[in-house]
C-alpha cells in the first residue's frame, strides 16, 4: 500500500520542524535538568498553530486532519520529548470538548488552550486504577444542582500547570456505565494538584496527583451524558494511541540521527566507526524500525480520517505497540553506537531512552494493546 504526503502535509512537518530546530533543541537539556515547564514555547508555537492543531479555526485552532496532527506529535518529539511532549500534550481534552460540550465550554476554553494560554488536563488514572479504567473509586455525588467530587486521580498529565480540567468520576453504578466527565477550574476549592518530580523520563512535562476533596461542580459542567464518560471516553482512545506511536517514531528518529551523527565523527583505529559493518548494521536496523513505526502510525491516522472505527482501533493499537517497543530498543542501540559517551548527559541519546520508554506504559500499557489487536483478529 502507497502512501504519500499531500503537499500541505509535508509543510507543516518542515514548519514544525524548524520551530523544533531552532526553538526547542537548543534549551531541551536546560529545562529537562530543571524539570521546568516550557510555558513560553507552548506560547511560541501556539502562534504558529501547532498547539491543539485538531481544533477548529473558529476557536483559534488550525482544524488539521489527523495525519497532520500526527505530523506535528511526530517532530515536536524529535525535537524534545520533554518541551515538545508539553506542547503536543496541552490539547488532551480537546477531543472530548468538541465532541460532547456545550457551546460555552468550547467558547469559554478552547480559544484559551489553542492560544497557548493554557493546557487542559484530563484526570482518569488513580492509584489503584491505570489499565482497568471502569474501575476508578473517585466518586461524584449529587447535592442539588451540584455534584461533590471526591478521590485520587494520579499520573495526570497537565495536573498543576491546566487552568481547566476534565475529572472523569463515578456517578452511578459500578463497571462500565456510571461514569461522567466533569468540567472545572483549577483554582477552586477541593482541587489539590501536587507535581510528580521523580519521573525516569519527559521530566519538562507536568505530570500530577490530583486530591479531590468535596471538589463541587455545577450539574451544569458535565461534558456529554450522565453516566456516559467512559462511552464517551473510549472515542478518543484510538486517535489518542496513534499519536503515542508518532511520539516513540519523533523520540526513535531523534536517537537515530544522533547515532548517525555520533558515528560519523567518532574514529576508533584509526577509521570512523560508520565505517565498520557491525555500526553500520545497528544503524540500517535502527532506521528500518523507525519508518516501519512511522508507517503504521501514518496508517492509523489515515483510518481514522476515513471514519472506519474498528480499522481505526485495531491500527492505532498495532502503531503505538509496534512504535513504542521499537524506540526503547532504538535508544537503547543509540547509546551503544555512542558507547561510554552515549551513557552521560554530554550526549542527548541517554535522555532519549529515558523519554521514549513512558510510550510503553501510557495511553494503554504494550500488554492491553495486544489484547485489543487480538479483539479484532
Amino acid at each position: 500500500m502507497s502512501f504519500r504526503l499531500t503537499a500541505e502535509q509535508r509543510a507543516v512537518r518542515e514548519a514544525v520542524r524548524e520551530f523544533g530546530e531552532a526553538e526547542i533543541r537548543p534549551v531541551a537539556r536546560e529545562y529537562e535538568a530543571d524539570e521546568r515547564y516550557p510555558h513560553g514555547l507552548l506560547e511560541a508555537a501556539a502562534d504558529l498553530d501547532f498547539v491543539a492543531p485538531n481544533v477548529p479555526e473558529e476557536y483559534g485552532g488550525a482544524g488539521m486532519d489527523p495525519v497532520s496532527e500526527l505530523l506535528v506529535t511526530e517532530e515536536l518529539w524529535r525535537a524534545d520529548p520533554g518541551i515538545g511532549g508539553s506542547i503536543s500534550a496541552a490539547r488532551f481534552g480537546t477531543e472530548m470538548l468538541l465532541e460532547y460540550g456545550d457551546d460555552w465550554m468550547k467558547e469559554q476554553w478552547l480559544p484559551k488552550i489553542t492560544a497557548g494560554e493554557t493546557p487542559i488536563c484530563t484526570g482518569i488514572s488513580e492509584p489503584a486504577h491505570g489499565s482497568n479504567v471502569a474501575g476508578m473509586e473517585t466518586t461524584a455525588e449529587k447535592d442539588g444542582d451540584e455534584f461533590v467530587v471526591n478521590g485520587q486521580k494520579m499520573w495526570i498529565t497537565n495536573g498543576t500547570v491546566a487552568d481547566v480540567a476534565i475529572i472523569m468520576a463515578r456517578t452511578g453504578e459500578k463497571g462500565h456505565g456510571g461514569i461522567s466527565a466533569l468540567l472545572t477550574p483549577t483554582d477552586v476549592d477541593g482541587y489539590g494538584a501536587t507535581r510528580i518530580d521523580n519521573k525516569l523520563g519527559i521530566r519538562a512535562q507536568d505530570t500530577a496527583e490530583i486530591v479531590l476533596d468535596d471538589l463541587r461542580i455545577p450539574e451544569e459542567n458535565v461534558v456529554g451524558e450522565v453516566d456516559r464518560g467512559f462511552y464517551q471516553l473510549m472515542e478518543f482512545f484510538a486517535p489518542a494511541r496513534a499519536d503515542v506511536a508518532a511520539q516513540a517514531t519523533g523520540v526513535a528518529q531523534a536517537a537515530l540521527d544522533a547515532a548517525l551523527e555520533y558515528a560519523d565523527e567518532r574514529e576508533q583505529f584509526d577509521r570512523k566507526i560508520s565505517e565498520f559493518q557491525a555500526i553500520q548494521h545497528k544503524l540500517a536496523e535502527m532506521a528500518t524500525n523507525v519508518e516501519a513505526a512511522r508507517s503504521m502510525a501514518y496508517r492509523a491516522g489515515a483510518a481514522i480520517d476515513s471514519g472506519d472505527d474498528a480499522l481505526a482501533t485495531k491500527l492505532a493499537s498495532m502503531a503505538k505497540l509496534f512504535a513504542s517497543e521499537r524506540a526503547v530498543d532504538v535508544t537503547d542501540e543509540a547509546i551503544q553506537v555512542h558507547g561510554g559517551a552515549g551513557y552521560v548527559t554530554d550526549h542527548p541519546v541517554e535522555r532519549f531512552y529515558r523519554d521514549a520508554r513512558i510510550t510503553k506504559i501510557y495511553d494503554g500499557t504494550s500488554e492491553i494493546q495486544k489484547n485489543i489487536i487480538a479483539e479484532h483478529l
